[in-house]
């Protein structure tokens, strides 16, 4: 079945939704200009297309009308110090409008299986992950070189650069088994967490991505001052989540293509995306 994407405007406009190819196995393409002076923009939603690619359960998109948002990459620089490199590129995000990708709340449960059979409460569930507005960021790139062999073993990508306000937030909740079954509706404990940085490493075993935060408030009070404190505690006990081995490979992908300057990223298709619409 063909699914409905968003793609951007050529002319500045916004979004619009558009038919996907199901025969594609390609996503969206990410521009990387290294010229600071020419930057080329990118739609942000195609940016952060990395989001469903984590995900290990299905996900909604919902993105608002007459979407402006735009991301462009500003600076580069790299540094080699013996067998090891760090890269880092700045970038803009520009433009009104909001995306948010939602994960099955089935799904996200379902990934905690010792919870499950202890008959546990489980925490910290992934409820969904936000971007509006605009910021400025940063891409770090690390990694080690081994004869002729380079290999980047982490990439951390930071929302609140220059000291502006991260546009990213997470939701976070928790559920109590009630006779045996653990149900959305019953969440409690609902937090809003504001992002600086996710964090992927290379790995052996099952990926997970590291999540620092500089707020924490309740859903019902998420400008609350007390939160911006909280958040400084928080990152001591929110735990890194469970992503997919596909999606944590590609921004490993990623930022080898930033080591070498390739003029564009494009991210494989997500087949976990249930379904895409235009908020009303």
């Amino acid at each position: 079945m063909a699914g409905l994407g968003i793609c951007a405007d050529p002319n500045g406009r916004g979004a619009k939704p558009v038919v996907n190819n199901i025969n594609d196995p390609n996503g969206p393409t990410v521009m990387l200009n290294y010229n600071t002076l020419k930057p080329v923009k990118t739609p942000t939603a195609s940016f952060m297309y990395f989001i469903p690619l984590i995900s290990p359960t299905l996900v909604s998109t919902e993105i608002s009308p007459n979407n402006r948002q735009q991301a462009m990459f500003i600076s580069y620089e790299k540094t080699v110090v013996l067998d090891s490199f760090t890269v880092s590129c700045e970038f803009e995000l520009q433009g009104s409008g909001f995306f948010k990708d939602i994960f099955d709340s089935n799904g996200i449960i379902a990934t905690f299986p010792e919870e499950i059979k202890k008959n546990a409460p489980v925490t910290n569930l992934l409820d969904y992950i936000r971007l509006e507005g605009e910021g400025f960021g940063r891409i770090d790139v690390k990694g080690t070189i081994a004869d002729s062999n380079v290999t980047v073993t982490q990439v951390d990508v930071h929302f609140n650069t220059r000291g502006k306000k991260s546009p990213v937030t997470i939701g976070l909740y928790s559920v109590k088994p009630e006779n045996g079954h653990y149900k959305y509706e019953n969440r409690y404990n609902e937090i809003v967490a504001r992002v600086a940085t996710l964090t992927f490493n290379k790995c052996d075993g099952a990926p997970r991505m590291g999540i620092e935060v500089v707020s924490v408030n309740k859903a019902s009070k998420p400008n609350s001052y007390v939160g911006r404190v909280k958040g400084f505690v928080v990152n001591f006990f929110i735990e890194p989540v469970k992503i997919s081995k596909l999606g944590n490979d590609n921004m490993l992908n990623f930022g080898y293509a930033l080591l070498n300057k390739q003029p564009s990223f494009t991210f494989p298709k997500a087949a976990n995306i249930k379904n895409q619409t235009v908020a009303p």
